[in-house]
C-alpha cells in the first residue's frame, strides 16, 4: 500500500467508511451508497465525483500551440482561447497511448489532462516529443485536485458557489472563476464537460482546498457522493469508452470507431501509420443491447451465425434503460439492428447492434 497515491480527500473517506478500491495506482472511492443510488442521482439530480486521480499536465510557452499539434491526432493550436478538446495521442505505429482533454487557458498556455492509468506514460512522451520546441512541460496532479458535479441539477447546485455563474459557460469550454461561500473564496479552473453523458462541470482546485469545497458541495440536499462503479455504468450508457477496455496501444483510433478525431492534414507522431489504419481497420466498435437481466462482460464472445466475429469489451444491466446494454469490438462491419449471440457464462444472449450512445439527455445549447 506504501506506494499506492492517494486523493487530498482520502481522509473524507476514511472519516465516512466509504468503500475504496485501488484504481490506477490510486485509492479510490467504489461506492458511498450503492451503486444504483448514486447512477440515478446523476441522472435525475446531481452527483459529486472526485477525479484527483486524473493528470494535470501544464503545456506553457510560446511553441506550444505548434508542439501539440505535433502531440496528439488533432489539432490544438487552432483551438480558441477558453475552448477545450477531447484528442488521443498515438504511437509511432498508431496505436492508442492515451484519450485525453486538452484545454487552452491562454494563447500560449494549455492544460492537458490525460487517464489515471497513463498520467506518466503522457507525461514522459509530451516531454520527449516537444523537447526541441521552446515550452515547459509541468505535471501538476499531486499539487491540485479535481472535482466534479454532474447532472441535470448541476448547474442550479454550482451558480451558489460560482463567479461568474456557470450558466455563462458553454459545452466543452472553461474559464478561470471563483469558488466561494459566505465566508471565504479561491481561485479555481472551471470546465464545462464530464464522462457521464449529462451536464456537469469539472474543477481543477489546490489540494488543500479539496475538502472545503466538497464539504460544501455536500452540503446540498440535491447532490450525491458518487464513486468508479456509478461513474463506469454511466459513461457506458452514454457509450464513451474506457481506456484498457475499448481503448489500447494494440488498436488505433480507427480500430475503436474514433477515426473522426484524427486530422491527417497536420504532421504528428503516428500520422504515418495512421495513413495505412484508415483504409483497412481491423476491428469495429459497436453497441449491443439485449433482453431481460442478465449482463453480457467483458471477454464474452460475439458470435454472428454461429461464427465468432469479436468479443465484449464492457457490458452492463443499464440502470437507467433496465435492459443489458455493451459495447464490442467485432472484425466486421455489421448494420444496425443485426441479431447476434453473446456467450455469457455458457449460455447464448441475444443481443442486436446499434448506434451508441444508449441513452441521450437533453442537449445544453452553447
Amino acid at each position: 500500500m506504501s506506494d499506492v497515491l492517494t486523493t487530498p480527500l482520502m481522509h473524507v473517506y476514511e472519516q465516512d467508511n466509504v468503500r475504496l478500491t485501488n484504481f490506477a495506482g490510486w485509492m479510490m472511492p467504489l461506492r458511498f451508497t450503492s451503486d444504483l443510488e448514486e447512477h440515478n442521482a446523476v441522472r435525475t439530480s446531481a452527483g459529486v465525483f472526485d477525479l484527483s486521480h486524473m493528470g494535470q499536465i501544464e503545456v506553457i510557452g510560446p511553441q506550444a500551440a505548434a508542439a501539440l499539434d505535433y502531440c496528439f491526432v488533432g489539432r490544438c493550436s487552432t483551438l480558441p482561447i477558453g475552448k477545450a478538446k477531447y484528442t488521443l495521442i498515438v504511437t509511432d505505429e498508431g496505436g492508442i497511448v492515451d484519450d485525453l482533454l486538452v484545454y487552452r487557458l491562454a494563447e500560449q498556455e494549455f492544460l492537458v489532462v490525460p487517464n489515471a492509468a497513463n498520467r506518466l506514460v503522457v507525461l514522459d512522451e509530451l516531454t520527449a516529443r516537444t523537447h526541441t520546441f521552446d515550452l515547459s512541460v509541468t505535471d501538476h496532479t499531486t499539487s491540485r485536485a479535481m472535482i466534479a458535479v454532474q447532472g441535470p441539477l448541476s448547474q442550479q447546485i454550482l451558480k451558489d458557489h460560482l463567479d461568474p455563474n456557470p450558466a455563462t459557460l458553454g459545452y466543452y469550454r472553461c474559464l478561470s472563476s471563483t469558488f466561494f461561500d459566505k465566508k471565504r473564496h479561491i481561485p479555481v479552473l472551471v470546465a464545462r464537460t464530464g464522462y457521464t453523458g449529462e451536464d456537469g462541470f469539472e474543477i481543477s482546485i489546490p489540494a488543500n482546498e479539496a475538502s472545503w469545497v466538497w464539504e460544501t458541495l455536500t452540503l446540498k440536499d440535491s447532490i450525491w457522493e458518487c464513486g468508479l462503479a456509478a461513474r463506469d455504468t454511466l459513461r457506458l450508457e452514454a457509450g464513451m469508452p474506457l481506456y484498457g477496455n475499448e481503448l489500447n496501444t494494440s488498436r488505433t483510433p480507427y480500430d475503436v470507431g474514433l477515426g473522426k478525431m484524427v486530422d491527417l492534414h497536420h504532421e504528428f507522431v503516428g500520422k504515418t501509420a495512421l495513413l495505412s489504419a484508415a483504409q483497412a481497420p481491423k476491428t469495429h466498435l459497436v453497441g449491443l443491447v439485449g433482453e431481460g437481466r442478465r449482463a453480457a462482460r467483458a471477454g464474452s464472445v460475439v458470435t454472428l451465425n454461429g461464427e465468432s466475429i469479436g468479443e465484449i469489451t464492457s457490458g452492463i444491466l443499464s440502470p437507467s434503460l433496465g435492459y443489458p446494454i455493451a459495447l464490442a469490438l467485432v472484425n466486421k462491419e455489421i448494420s444496425d439492428h443485426t441479431d447476434v449471440e453473446v456467450d455469457v457464462r455458457g449460455r447464448k444472449l441475444p443481443m442486436t447492434s446499434v448506434t451508441p450512445p444508449f441513452y441521450r439527455r437533453k442537449q445544453h445549447k452553447s
